[in-house]
């Protein structure tokens, strides 16, 4: 695990106990300083922003409920992002009962990084090689094992370090490597014929 800066993780032990004592303002302060955070996590799952924001704001409250039991084993951070993770595990299993289109929105596609490939194109032909590299990536990315995909968005598009996502997925730094790995792979698999 890394530690976060030594103030930052004394402030959140402070919060902590002040929270776990009766004070609740002193959450509020926990949730402006991970709101963003929390809500680009949820983003990653979650695609219609008002939806993201009520998810994270669920797993805020999660998080308020169940800080009587937190004892301070993992960084809060960690513990909180753990619950935001969950929360939007089961926000996706309701909303696949209900519906069972889930696909990426072309933001997120755009956050891998703008291939050159899919830069300044203009004719017809090159608009529907676009369209189609865009379609690919989207199916590539949605058919990852569930754990493959978790670990790649936490990595692609929240930034995180491998350690990071070791902890918030509660599981060892090499397994991280192997699934990020094999998750590039099988994607780079399905877009190397059509970069070629």
């Amino acid at each position: 695990m890394i530690p976060l800066p030594r103030n930052s993780q004394q402030l959140d032990e402070e919060l902590v106990s002040r929270v776990q004592r009766g004070d609740k303002a002193a959450f509020d302060f926990l949730v402006i300083k991970y709101q963003h955070k929390i809500i680009q996590l949820v983003n990653c799952y979650v695609k219609d922003p008002s939806e993201a924001q009520d998810v994270a704001q669920e797993a805020f409250i999660k998080a308020y409920r169940a800080l009587g039991d937190f004892r301070g084993e993992a960084a809060f951070y960690t513990w909180l992002y753990r619950i935001a993770i969950n929360t939007a595990k089961n926000y996706l299993m309701l909303r696949a009962r209900r519906h069972s289109d889930y696909q990426l929105d072309i933001q997120e596609v755009e956050a891998l990084g703008n291939a050159p490939q899919l830069q300044g194109l203009e004719t017809p032909e090159q608009l529907l090689l676009n369209e189609e590299i865009m379609t690919t990536l989207n199916k590539a990315i949605e058919a990852l094992p569930e754990e493959m995909l978790v670990a790649f968005k936490l990595r692609e598009f929240e930034g995180l370090s491998y350690e990071e996502i070791a902890v918030a997925m509660d599981c060892p730094i090499g397994t991280i490597r192997s699934r990020l790995f094999r998750a590039r792979e099988a994607i780079d698999k399905q877009l190397t014929p059509l970069l070629e």
